[in-house]
This record gives structure tokens, C-alpha cells and sequence, in this order.
């Protein structure tokens, strides 16, 4: 199983996220290649190389008919929810006169991008997400709720470069860390508000979240409904084997590293999807059988399907040495396993449990050497990993000299 987990420890925005993916795929330039080849109107993708507090990672700059959105100095207020930089407090040095988009437009722009359906779907899901939250916030109707014009080019751009990524790596489960958000107040078209802000603290219902140690928002409503919307899980990192890791860069610097960190690995238990394996464990004592029919009894047990058949020598009443018969099968087949028993040996009564087990996944490999061909015994889980030779296909060839 493929698992990606996210750690929110500095919050999450957009272009936090959109990074961070990006940074797991082998060719960043192929990735902003991609991105810019999206076709949303005016927007360009810039993945740069970024560090924070010594740590190398990637930083997406969006810019929206040439200017970054840190340029346009916008107020933060229910029609412009987007900021890629966790700062919300933005000065009033520049009036725009650009037109609101409404979620129907925003529909509209999303559907007519070159991406596969699956991408449009999940990218127009989120919007509605965000609009809900919008709507929930400050108290109007979802079709009054519009986004100013940049904001919500860079949103699209985010959100859709993100729902490409996730498309792309495809994983099987999603597990978010608990997200801080930071704490305080922020500035919006309204007055002063409580961080995180009304909107982003409705799309973060059912998460867990906590302020951390940071001064400010660092969870932006794009952010938040990007993590509800991808996450199958909220907690700690679960057991994993990384493959990959990588580092969504805000633009602030902090104390603490601002990023968003990836980490894309397989399940440790992918074999039984975190539940033991069930078997039953049947036993008896013998102590008038000889070794020849004893060979025999174990032979018929194995041929009929027993995961695993042994004997262990044992003092039995009387002195008299013994062995004791093992028989491990599957619990749907213990009666099956019973009636075999008694057929081919002299017990006249058998023990039985039932257990679980944590077995590894086993497979066969071949390797072809200047010997001859070798079969290996290949074991894997639990982030463990072995291979073992045939050992008939070693004893073969060093028959032949």
C-alpha cells in the first residue's frame, strides 16, 4: 500500500502543498512544464529551489498575469481567501478595480483546462469545500459567494497543480499530521479576527489542530480544504517504509522551518492490512508410532494443504520418550485437519487454539548466474526485507561441479 503523509507542523497553503508534491516527482522542470501546461488564464507556475532553516526544498511561485500575489497587497476578507505566504495582513497601498468570479465561473474555468476528469472533479469539489466555508462564515447563500479575480486565479492554480500531483502519485492513503495554525489576530475587509480565520476554522471542523508556537496564521483556507478533502486520516506518522521525501517552502522565515513535508512510502503491513493473520494450532502426543509412520502421517498432512506440519520429542507418564505432532492450518480447516490426524496416526485425542501471527510476504525470485539459474526465496514486510537461494538449486550445481 502507498502511503503519503503530511506534515502540517508550520500549517499548510496551497502553494505550500503544490510544492511539496512536486518535490517528490524525480524531474521538477518536467513538473513545471506540466503545470504551465494546464492552461489556466494568465497564471504561470514557477517551482524554484528554496531553504529554510538549512533545509533544501521546493517553492511554487504563482504569478497571475506576471506578479506574484504578495505583490497585489489585497485585503483578506470572503471574496479573496487565497495567500500563499501565511500573511494576511496586508496593507490598503494599492486599489484594484478587478471584477469578483463566482463559483459557476470558477466551474467553468476548471472545465475547460487540459487535465483528466478525475483532476477537474476533485479540483471543483475542493472549490465548493472552500465556498461552503465562505458561506458558513459570513452568513450568505453559496451563490453570493464570490472570488476576487487574482485570488482566485491563484487558488485554481493551486489547487488544480495540486489534484494533477496527487493524480499522479497516486497514493493509497492519505495521512495528515495535526495541523497548527498558528494564533492571534488577522486583518480583513471586516475589522480584526481570531486566527485561524472564520473560514478556514469551518473547513477545519473534525481536525485536529492546534495553535503552536507561531504568531500569525499559518493555515489558509485553500490549505485546510486541500487537507480535509485529500486526508483518510488525522494522527501521528504511521509505520512506513520512505521511499521519497519532500519540502513545500513558504515564502516568511521563521525559527521554525515554514514548510509543508511530504513523505510518500509502502505500508509495513501491507500483507495483512494491519489484521493478524488467524491459524489454528492442533496437537497431539504419540508414544507407540514408529519414525517411518510418523514420516508418513506428516507427509499426507502437508500434501492436504497444513501451513506447516513438525514434531518435537517429549518425555511422556511412565518415562516413556514420545513426540508430540504439530499441525498449523487455517482455522476454516481445523475439522478437515482433525479427521487426518486421526486417520493416520494412533492418537485418540487432539488439542487445538486458534492464533494470530504476523507472517511476511513471500515471493520467487530467479537469478540467472554463470552457474545456471538460481531461485530465491524472497521475504518482505514489517520494513524488513531478505532473499534466500533455492537450496536444491544450490546443492545442483554443486553437484555438477
Amino acid at each position: 500500500m502507498k502511503i503519503l503523509y503530511l506534515e502540517c507542523s508550520m500549517g499548510a497553503a496551497g502553494d505550500m502543498l503544490t510544492a511539496a508534491l512536486a518535490d517528490l516527482m524525480e524531474n521538477r522542470e518536467a513538473v513545471e512544464s506540466r503545470l504551465n501546461a494546464l492552461g489556466i488564464p494568465g497564471v504561470t507556475f514557477d517551482l524554484k529551489a528554496s531553504a529554510k532553516c538549512g533545509i533544501v526544498g521546493v517553492h511554487s511561485d504563482v504569478k497571475v498575469h506576471g506578479e506574484s500575489e504578495g505583490e497585489h497587497h489585497h485585503e483578506h476578507h470572503h471574496d479573496h481567501e487565497h495567500h500563499h505566504d501565511h500573511d494576511h495582513e496586508h496593507g490598503h497601498e494599492h486599489e484594484h478595480h478587478h471584477h469578483h468570479t463566482s463559483m459557476h465561473d470558477i466551474e467553468h474555468i476548471i472545465g475547460d483546462l487540459s487535465v483528466p476528469a478525475k483532476v477537474k472533479e476533485d479540483a471543483i469539489a475542493i472549490y465548493k469545500l472552500i465556498a461552503d466555508a465562505e458561506s458558513k462564515a459570513h452568513g450568505k447563500p453559496v451563490e453570493e459567494i464570490h472570488f476576487h479575480e487574482v485570488g482566485a486565479m491563484d487558488a485554481v492554480a493551486d489547487i488544480v497543480g495540486v489534484c494533477m500531483l496527487m493524480n499522479e502519485l497516486a497514493p493509497d492513503k492519505v495521512i495528515v499530521s495535526p495541523v497548527h495554525v498558528g494564533y492571534g489576530e488577522v486583518k480583513c475587509a471586516h475589522g480584526i479576527v481570531p486566527v485561524p480565520a472564520p473560514a478556514t476554522a469551518a473547513l477545519l471542523e473534525g481536525v485536529p489542530v492546534s495553535a503552536g508556537s507561531v504568531k500569525g496564521e499559518l493555515c489558509t483556507p485553500t490549505g485546510a480544504a486541500l487537507l480535509k478533502y485529500y486526508a483518510d486520516g488525522f494522527g501521528n506518522m504511521p509505520a512506513m517504509s520512505i521511499t521519497k521525501t519532500g519540502y513545500g517552502m513558504g515564502t516568511k522565515d521563521f525559527d521554525q522551518a515554514n514548510c509543508v513535508r511530504a513523505m510518500l512510502g509502502k505500508s509495513v503491513e501491507e500483507i495483512s492490512d494491519s489484521t493478524p493473520d488467524r491459524i489454528a494450532e492442533l496437537k497431539c502426543n504419540l508414544d507407540d508410532m514408529t519414525g517411518e509412520e510418523i514420516a508418513y502421517a506428516t507427509g499426507v498432512l502437508m500434501d492436504a494443504g497444513a501451513l506447516d506440519v513438525f514434531t518435537t520429542a517429549i518425555g511422556m507418564k511412565k518415562g516413556r520418550p514420545g513426540i508430540m505432532l504439530t499441525v498449523l492450518c487455517k482455522t476454516s480447516d481445523k475439522d478437515k485437519f482433525a479427521r487426518l490426524v486421526f486417520e493416520n496416526t494412533t492418537t485418540i485425542g487432539i488439542r487445538y487454539l486458534e492464533e494470530s501471527r504476523y507472517i511476511m510476504k513471500r515471493s520467487e525470485d530467479t537469478v540467472h548466474s554463470k552457474f545456471g539459474d538460481i531461485r530465491m526465496k524472497v521475504s518482505e514486510g514489517y520494513g524488513v526485507k531478505r532473499a534466500k537461494p533455492e537450496y536444491d538449486d544450490i546443492a545442483g550445481i554443486a553437484d555438477k561441479g
